[in-house]
């Protein structure tokens, strides 16, 4: 019988913003936070570490791009404000991966709450209060 180690982040329908492309973005950003802690529980090496966390980077850009390109082409009020929570955990994250590369820290299940909360946090927070006003300019 093989263990396995439980979602730190289940997807649940509270996350999602009705924005279709945001969702699925926003899903997939869970199931990377998801893969890189069962990697950790699992005891993977420090490459395929790495490999997930470099993923969750990219794809964290990418999608902070798409939310940002529908929030700046609609004028959206509080769009600087919420670049600005952007560039943060960009920031942060980035400076972990040199920490990590460099072996200065290691993946720890304090990492992995920050990940967790500061997703919860941004997409019931930062994220929902955009919603009204992107689908009142289009975006579904």
């Amino acid at each position: 019988m093989s263990t396995t180690t439980a979602l730190l982040f289940p997807w649940s329908d509270t996350y999602s913003v009705k924005i279709g492309i945001i969702d699925v973005q926003h899903r997939n950003l869970v199931n990377t936070v998801n893969e890189l802690h069962q990697a950790m529980g699992a005891g993977h090496g420090k490459d395929k570490l790495g490999q997930i966390l470099s993923n969750l980077i990219k794809y964290t850009q990418t999608h902070f791009a798409t939310e940002e390109k529908f929030m700046e082409s609609r004028g959206y009020p509080e769009y600087a404000q919420h670049k600005v929570e952007h560039d943060r955990l960009t920031a942060t994250v980035v400076d972990f991966q040199r920490k990590f590369q460099s072996n200065e820290v290691g993946l720890s299940v304090d990492i992995m709450g920050f990940l967790k909360d500061w997703l919860v946090k941004h997409i019931l927070g930062c994220d929902k209060k955009y919603v009204p006003f992107l689908n009142a300019h289009g975006v579904h």
